[in-house]
């Protein structure tokens, strides 16, 4: 069994896309859809930078899923692989979530553009910059996250957000806390901590705004039902009811990222295959989770021409 899975924020870059959009007309007509919903010159920014711009919320979210979902059509229109009939399950970490949605059919492409345009303001104008920040733990599973965040907290926010894999979490908060969490670690027999380069705490409480207005949003765009199971962030858990998804995605603004549990549990149902499509961030997670099962990212033509002709 196979199941293909999207990357998150964190994996976008100056150059993403490019290759693709050359070769593939069904990749440029994904890029030129997307610039079109969100009335901006995503791809231009996309191939050329600058780096800052592109790695601000509101433009590496739809950044990303456009380049995932220009690799999800250049797989059915240049080799004739239908996504429902090749895999058996979709997944998507963090922001990942909504171009599973898009590729199950949940979620049309303009839409899932826009929705994630507004989610990252929304989860940017959430917290004042400065007032949030987020640290990988490194070497530490999530009993010792956890307890780190709780000694850390003092008052103030400091949660777990990303459970990514068996020696990796993520904590989210208010930076006071983020900051003594990470002084904290070696007390705590944890590796290290390093604070990652976000401008706000995601997947943690202080984004309630934030879900606030994505319920607004999904209550006027919801989700269709999935042709194909996903495995939702906050459950762990396979999903097809678009009402019920359209729930879990307002509460994954807050929510953690359980992907550890999340690959855990869909490969104790039977995948034995996983396809990281337009990232490499995803699949070395994995094999750390999973270790018998393959793991392999499918970004550039002769990666997707390859998987075709394995099928």
């Amino acid at each position: 069994m196979r199941a293909f899975v999207f990357p998150g924020q964190g994996s976008q870059k100056v150059g993403m896309g490019v290759d693709l959009a050359q070769a593939s007309s069904a990749a440029r007509e994904v890029f030129e859809e997307v610039d079109e919903a969100l009335s901006q010159n995503l791809f231009a920014l996309m191939r050329d930078g600058p780096t800052d711009e592109l790695t601000l919320t509101e433009n590496s979210q739809p950044a990303i899923m456009a380049n995932a979902m220009a690799t999800v059509r250049t797989l059915e229109e240049d080799f004739g692989v239908a996504l429902q009939e090749t895999v058996d399950a979709v997944a998507g970490h963090s922001l990942g979530e909504y171009t599973a949605l898009c590729a199950a059919g949940a979620f049309d492409l303009a839409t899932t553009a826009r929705l994630l345009k507004l989610r990252g303001q929304a989860m940017q104008a959430a917290v004042p910059v400065g007032e949030g920040a987020m640290a990988a733990l490194l070497g530490a599973d999530l009993e010792k996250a956890t307890a780190l965040a709780e000694a850390s907290a003092r008052g103030e926010v400091c949660e777990v957000a990303n459970d990514n894999d068996p020696g990796q979490v993520v904590l989210s908060g208010h930076t006071g806390a983020i900051d003594r969490a990470i002084a904290l670690v070696k007390e705590h027999g944890i590796k290290r901590g390093v604070k990652l380069p976000v401008s706000a705490p995601f997947h943690s409480s202080l984004m309630q705004p934030a879900a606030q207005r994505m319920a607004q949003a999904l209550s006027e765009t919801p989700p269709a039902n999935l042709a194909i199971p996903l495995y939702a962030n906050v459950t762990a858990a396979k999903v097809v009811s678009g009402e019920e998804e359209q729930e879990l995605l307002v509460e994954q603004v807050t929510g953690r990222v359980r992907w550890r549990e999340s690959v855990a549990a869909m490969h104790a149902d039977g995948i034995g295959e996983f396809f990281e499509i337009g990232g490499k961030v995803l699949s070395p997670m994995i094999r750390k989770i999973a270790g018998e099962a393959e793991a392999t990212s499918l970004v550039t033509m002769d990666e997707l021409e390859a998987f075709a002709k394995s099928l």
